[in-house]
């Protein structure tokens, strides 16, 4: 049973990096800010702005 237990736990930790729980996480952290509604917009707005100013090649 804690094998599966274990195989949970890392799909679960998949599926936060892929939905960037883990990159909001650490956001939070870098700028010493709380979860709320408008830190969250902030942190969207950053990341798709980074995203999308990026020049692609080819």
């Amino acid at each position: 049973m804690s094998g599966l237990r274990a195989f949970g736990r890392i799909i679960l930790a998949l599926l936060r990096e892929i939905g960037d729980e883990n990159a909001y996480a650490r956001h939070l952290a870098a700028h010493r800010c709380e979860h709320s509604r408008a830190e969250w917009q902030r942190f969207s707005d950053e990341r798709m702005a980074a995203k999308y100013s990026r020049a692609k090649c080819c």
